[in-house]
């Protein structure tokens, strides 16, 4: 089955993998839902949408908004998660139970697929609720739509400016750099773009022989080694500071009860562990995609 002509809904859709593969659907003719919890508010921002975008008001705790919102879709991209727990929502109903649902529901549309992102790192044993989740979630996927493919991607970035121009701010302001614990984790990052391809390829028809994909880019570079390379790359020089994970998620704790906390205790626990690509993973390789190089692009 070619995208063209394929009615996709994009769960998530307004935020930032979505924007990009809500995009790239369009692009290829197809015609695209993207589902997010506070329309009226994307719709006013003009997020991420192209003429014929259609926005499609989500709440996930609510089976009956979901089913509308998939009514009618060949296909289902569940791109929503976030990072900091809510009164209103926690780990537990984003990741695993929601997930589990709009899994459910794909499984009763006959003739409907289902794409599920996760990330790099999910495990059931984690002491992160945020990491748990994520591994609930997946697992929940599989179990109640066999045919659902789940993507994997490590840290994201973008031309725009998303992870290296972030670092990159604080490379420039600050004289010492904190670092996740010694900073040797090693991150395999990828490009946003070929996320969203790599959806595409999978609608496509691409011989998907495997379920799960991780999907990380050509560099693999420790930490400590990106915010060197950015330093150079400005002119600057800056002492970095191995901080303990501890005091991090003290730090962390401290300030969730902000709306835009700087650092989240999900964030922290990512960074304890390497963030790459497992040995014998199916990946861009197997969807005829070579991923872009953050470090031929220019941006680290």
């Amino acid at each position: 089955m070619k995208t063209s002509g394929q009615n996709v809904i994009v769960l998530g859709g307004t935020g930032f993998l979505g924007q990009r593969l809500v995009r790239r659907l369009q692009e290829r003719g197809c015609a695209v839902s993207a589902g997010t919890r506070f329309a009226d508010a994307a719709d006013s921002r003009g997020s991420s949408r192209g003429s014929g975008v259609r926005l499609v008001q989500v709440d996930l705790a609510d089976e009956e908004s979901l089913t509308r919102a998939l009514d009618g879709t060949s296909a289902v991209v569940n791109c929503i998660g976030f990072y900091a727990e809510t009164r209103q929502q926690s780990f537990q109903d984003v990741h695993a139970d929601a997930a589990r649902r709009v899994a459910r529901l794909v499984r009763e549309h006959e003739g409907q697929r289902l794409i599920h992102i996760s990330g790099i790192g999910a495990s059931l044993h984690s002491p992160s609720a945020y990491v748990r989740a994520r591994a609930e979630g997946e697992a929940a996927v599989r179990s109640t739509c066999p045919g659902a493919i789940v993507l994997r991607p490590s840290v994201m970035f973008s031309r725009s400016g998303a992870f290296f121009g972030d670092l990159q701010r604080l490379v420039d302001r600050l004289p010492v750099i904190p670092l996740f614990g010694s900073g040797r984790t090693r991150l395999q990052p990828v490009w946003a773009g070929d996320v969203a391809e790599a959806v595409c390829r999978i609608l496509d028809g691409a011989r998907a022989r495997r379920k799960v994909f991780e999907l990380g880019g050509p560099d693999v570079l420790a930490y400590r080694d990106i915010l060197r390379r950015l330093a150079a790359r400005s002119g600057r020089r800056r002492l970095l500071l191995p901080v303990p994970f501890a005091l991090w998620q003290l730090g962390a704790a401290v300030l969730s009860p902000l709306p835009r906390p700087p650092v989240t205790q999900a964030q922290i626990a990512l960074m304890r562990h390497d963030n790459t690509v497992g040995d014998g993973m199916a990946g861009f390789s197997d969807l005829g995609i070579e991923p872009h190089s953050a470090i031929a692009m220019g941006l680290v």
